[in-house]
């Protein structure tokens, strides 16, 4: 039985998290962490048939409590750098959905993680983005001209996605410096997106999206166009399932669900 803790547990993400966790026989909540509903059940507000778990707002403190095996964290980039911190000192195992988390910041989460707990973070849990990125990165080896548009919910708040920095990495791994770049006139500044790695992002926020993405490829006389739809919150569980299942078998952090499976 894996004793868990969800940090963010009132938010979209959580609450999704939290009902996943109640179907599981292997899986057990034993704690809630979120700034809303504190005091609350988050089972009652969820309408699930399960033991009473008060929404608390102190981390440390129901770590010591309830002294869980694992810490899902689905919250902002600021509140899981510190959540973070908090669990590596007590020496519980983590998984990290939250975007936004920088390079630099991800190295500082290696050095002080070694010898202390297992971290899985991604950008992505569903499985179907976990290919889409591992695709777009073998394509580039054929078509070098590609651009990013990444498509989510009004309330995501950072510009790009966890997922598009993750595939722009990726494609930077491969694509080859010498890309021909065409004079550009930006009439608007900014209409061109962002650029990392050599490849346009671009983001779209708008009401109806939950998460999406396109990779576009260009070649001589064709296109081809990768695309990910994330049409509900419950896309994400299979993988962070998965991630419960292996965090036993890593040491250290772990970054990108493409290293928990066999592509």
């Amino acid at each position: 039985m894996k004793r868990i803790v969800v940090v963010g547990a009132n938010g979209n993400m959580g609450r999704t998290v939290v009902k996943m966790i109640a179907q599981k026989q292997d899986f057990e909540l034993v704690g809630a962490v979120d700034v809303t509903g504190v005091g609350e059940d988050i089972h009652q507000i969820l309408g699930l048939d399960a033991p009473t778990i008060r929404i608390d707002k102190d981390l440390p403190s129901l770590l010591e409590a309830v002294k869980p095996d694992l810490v899902i964290d689905f919250t902002t980039p600021e509140v899981a750098l510190d959540n973070i911190q908090v669990v590596v000192e007590q020496g519980i195992d983590m998984i990290v959905g939250t975007t936004g988390i920088s390079k630099e910041e991800l190295i500082e989460i290696r050095k002080s993680s070694q010898g202390q707990n297992s971290i899985i973070m991604a950008p992505n849990f569903a499985i179907g983005a976990v290919l889409m990125m591992q695709f777009a990165k073998k394509a580039v080896k054929f078509m070098k001209d590609v651009e990013i548009i990444e498509l989510h919910h009004n309330h995501k708040a950072e510009s790009p996605s966890g997922t598009a920095v993750k595939t722009a990495e990726l494609i930077g791994e491969v694509l080859s410096e010498d890309k021909d770049d065409a004079e550009e006139i930006e009439k608007i500044s900014g209409v061109r997106g962002g650029e990392m790695n050599g490849v346009n992002i671009h983001s779209v926020r708008l009401p109806g999206f939950v998460s999406h993405q396109e990779v576009i490829f260009g070649g001589l006389g064709q296109t081809l166009t990768m695309r990910f739809d994330s049409i509900s919150r419950e896309s994400f569980m299979p993988g962070l399932e998965l991630a419960i299942n292996r965090i036993d078998e890593i040491e250290g952090v772990v970054y990108g669900v493409e290293n928990l499976i066999d592509i």
